[in-house]
């Protein structure tokens, strides 16, 4: 068979049945396959963003590998910035780009690149088949490495003629690298800061799991020491009937007032905290002085739920995590703001619902809302690459169709990527979108006067660059355009109606909402 088709036909035998794509001529054969293996189910994209995002978000809530299909390396760069969000969030993701055939790369056509040049930057493993009879062993050993180092991307460079080449086979797959047993040395280090006052335990990755959450919960009530969640999680199992935690603030100096007091701090799945971006005046290692940095479980390579559970059983006995309760009243009627708009996402979300988190400067607001809102699933911009969010709900709601999706998108961002509504109105997804326009780059407002670049613009040169009036966007507009019905409010008794009816029709809903921008 061709190359393409037996590379296809691999995957879908290893559990890899949806592919995330914008392909393009060197991508054909891949296209054809879908039709030689219905298994495969591909997501067209009308952008690589959009794709390598969908994807990101779908490994994430699916806990099985993601394949997204790209074009040559414009293509692969297109998707860049997502992958690197993939690839901070350990989010095991194929990436198949598409590549010349091997002797028309001479020639430097207008699309030649150095593909693995640019692949190297976000993934883990790169190899470029070389032989039709190699490629489908060649995406078994691709997919395998997805697995490694707690998770990473692998790009898969496969050349046009390998694709459409006859002479390829099946092949099998690899066996799954599991991760290491939680270290007895680690656990007992990490039991005797717990016991200590003054410990804090910060988790992140793959620690948010229900289980790793509960396994905090007891170790807290046993011991007092606080909790803490990484700032983006990767993917978060929260609200009411859950260990209440909070998430580890943005800004440095919050963060660092949050942290104060801290005697050690434990690590669980998350990094040592650091800054965002270095700021004049403000320590870049968000750690306090003199306090010591634990690390129970490396995320790369060990189980790190299995790790906390340890830890709980060796601290924590009997004892009860503090669950939290569900209380998530209506916010008073009037016009909109970003907390009363935060608030109705809480009164409204639905049970075992999928919240994707790209509100940006309401990002604060909308932790603290969902803290007792009903029980869901929060999946967050774990690389700091904008554009995320509409496209990682287009993944949730692939990987999870039983499941709402409610996405809480800023203005701004959602500009990166809104082709991915038009992906959304395609496969019928039940997403419900909330988009947060201010007209401005609120975040960038702030950040101006942190930066010590200077106040607040809200006029002159430096005001039009983070201003986004003149003209206003129109997402109601955009959404109608791209096969999504919308709305526009401005006040919380409409965001609520607007909200209900949204989630109680099936398909994708976006509902603008027009709030102030702070800065």
């Amino acid at each position: 068979m061709r190359g393409a088709e037996a590379l296809v036909g691999s995957l879908t035998a290893a559990g890899v049945d949806v592919c995330f794509m914008n392909p393009g001529t060197s991508e054909m054969h891949f296209v054809q396959a879908l039709d030689a293996v219905p298994e495969m189910r591909g997501v067209l994209a009308l952008f690589e963003g959009v794709a390598t995002g969908a994807a990101d978000a779908y490994a994430r809530i699916a806990g099985k590998p993601a394949a997204v299909l790209l074009h040559l390396g414009p293509g692969l760069g297109n998707g860049l910035a997502n992958l690197h969000n993939a690839r901070r969030a350990g989010t095991p993701l194929l990436c198949v780009v598409g590549g010349h055939a091997t002797d028309h790369v001479r020639f430097d056509a207008p699309l030649e690149s150095d593909i693995t040049a640019v692949a190297r930057t976000v993934s883990g493993w790169v190899h470029t088949s070389g032989d039709v009879r190699d490629v489908a062993a060649d995406a078994m050993r691709a997919l395998a490495a997805t697995g490694e180092r707690g998770g990473q991307v692998a790009t898969l460079v496969l050349p046009a003629d390998v694709s459409w080449s006859e002479g390829a086979s099946p092949a099998p797959p690899l066996p799954a690298a599991g991760p290491f047993p939680p270290d007895p040395s680690r656990v007992a280090a990490a039991a005797d800061a717990v016991r200590a006052p003054g410990a804090t335990l910060l988790l992140g990755g793959p620690a948010l799991s229900a289980a790793g959450v509960d396994a905090a919960g007891r170790i807290a009530a046993a011991t007092g020491a606080r909790l803490l969640v990484e700032t983006f999680p990767r993917c978060w199992e929260t609200g009411a009937g859950r260990t209440r935690i909070d998430k580890l603030a943005y800004f440095a100096e919050q963060a660092i007032a949050q942290l104060d007091g801290t005697s050690s701090l434990v690590l669980a799945g998350a990094r040592s905290p650091v800054s965002f971006f270095g700021y004049p005046g403000v320590p870049g290692d968000l750690v306090p002085e003199g306090a010591a940095v634990v690390g129970l479980a490396d995320p790369a390579t060990d189980a790190t739920t299995a790790a906390l559970e340890a830890l709980a059983d060796a601290v924590a006995g009997d004892a009860a995590p503090a669950l939290a309760p569900h209380e998530a009243p209506e916010p008073a009627p009037g016009a909109l703001d970003v907390r009363g708009l935060c608030a109705a996402v809480a009164a409204t979300l639905p049970q075992d619902a999928i919240v994707v988190d790209e509100a940006l400067t309401a990002a604060a607001s909308l932790a603290m809302s969902l803290q007792t809102a009903p029980r869901h699933t929060q999946i967050a911009l774990t690389g700091g690459a904008i554009g995320m969010g509409l496209p990682a709900a287009v993944g949730a709601a692939v990987a999870a169709p039983d499941r709402p999706v409610v996405a809480v998108q800023a203005d701004g961002s959602a500009l990166y990527t809104a082709q991915a509504l038009w992906t959304m109105a395609r496969e019928r997804l039940d997403v419900t979108v909330v988009l947060i326009n201010n007209a401005a780059y609120s975040i960038l407002r702030v950040e101006l006067a942190r930066t010590g670049a200077g106040e607040a613009a809200h006029s002159g040169r430096a005001g039009r660059m983070l201003d986004l009036s003149d003209p206003t966007p129109d997402f109601t507009a955009l959404a109608t355009g791209l096969g999504v019905p919308a709305e526009r409010v401005t006040t919380t008794e409409d965001l609520l109606d607007a909200l209900r009816r949204a989630q109680a029709e099936p398909g994708p809903h976006l509902v603008e909402a027009i709030v102030p921008a702070l800065g």
